[in-house]
């Protein structure tokens, strides 16, 4: 049963070739030009967590932890005014316990009335880089399973088409942590990892449905209005599947808190993208490379006509 709707999505391929294309290459271009803010995961170094009875005054408590020599200190509220993230990379020559205390001191000196420290967490500089050699190995495993999932599964240029989409979503996803200097730690590598499951598999959706239309289809439709059809066919679908992940991811980032705010974020970016290029890349990159009917056609049998006596 198909749609009674008819966006004319393909209409629009240029436009969508020209607006990916730049949010590409504009993440290119920050990736090597300011790179990451990688996360203490990745590079090591010290999390303390404090409690105030009373606001913190972010800004003197900066210029005071600035002042005693930790000029790379990263502050932020944590979850209420009253509470505080400090976030410093590694210090050398002092021990972790030493460090806490003068921490604990300096920030209590910039306020009124002392708080107290809740939660310290530290990781090595050895263990933020073998995490990072492990990531990177998961995305790249991650992205041979799906390589070798879709080639055996489709004829070659929609399976080159999916691929270049996953990579488009994943390049942009990441391009936007590198454009506004957003921290990237392992619960984003994660929202990634997550989001190139959630990608592929609306692609294949839409994949199928363009295989089965073109089986139904009549022999005068070109390939561009099967397409377009079996874009509209799954439309209800895929707004549907993406507006419940979009509002529990929404409400994810805005009432999770802060060690998931991140994934959270990651994921939201992720899944309207993935959105997006299921219906304008993965298709019309396949027509781009000169997909046919013949090409999503079931190959012809042989007919075997017996003797007769």
């Amino acid at each position: 049963m198909t749609s009674a709707r008819h966006i004319d999505f393909l209409s629009k391929r240029k436009i969508a070739f020209f607006f990916s294309g730049s949010l590409l290459l504009i993440s290119i271009i920050s990736f090597f030009a300011k790179g990451l803010d990688l996360g203490i995961d990745f590079t090591g170094g010290s999390v303390y967590e404090m409690h105030y009875n009373q606001a913190v005054d972010l800004d003197k408590m900066r210029a005071t932890l600035e002042q005693e020599g930790f000029a790379d200190a990263n502050l932020q509220h944590f979850g209420s005014a009253a509470d505080v993230l400090i976030r410093l990379k590694p210090v050398e020559n002092i021990s972790q316990k030493e460090l806490s205390e003068k921490v604990l001191k300096v920030a209590n000196s910039s306020q009124a009335q002392p708080g107290e420290m809740r939660r310290v967490e530290f990781v090595g500089p050895q263990v933020g880089e073998d995490l990072i050699n492990d990531g990177g190995l998961a995305l790249l495993f991650a992205f041979i399973g799906i390589m070798v999932y879709v080639s055996v599964r489709f004829e070659w240029k929609l399976s080159l088409s999916a691929i270049a989409a996953l990579f488009h979503d994943t390049i942009i996803t990441i391009g936007f942590f590198s454009v506004f200097g957003w921290e990237f730690d392992m619960t984003v590598l994660s929202a990634i990892l997550a989001l190139i499951g959630y990608s592929i598999n609306d692609t294949i959706v839409v994949y199928d449905r363009i295989r089965e239309t073109v089986h139904t289809s009549r022999i005068k439709e070109s390939i561009n209005e099967i397409v377009n059809t079996a874009l509209n066919d799954t439309l209800s679908r895929t707004i549907l599947t993406s507006l419940t992940v979009f509002l529990t991811l929404l409400a994810l980032a805005f009432l999770g808190g802060k060690t998931i705010h991140g994934f959270a974020i990651a994921m939201l970016i992720g899944v309207v993208k993935g959105t997006y290029s299921s219906i304008y890349i993965a298709s019309s990159l396949a027509l781009s490379l000169g997909l046919t009917r013949e090409d999503l056609m079931p190959p012809a049998k042989d007919n075997v006509v017996d003797d007769m006596p």
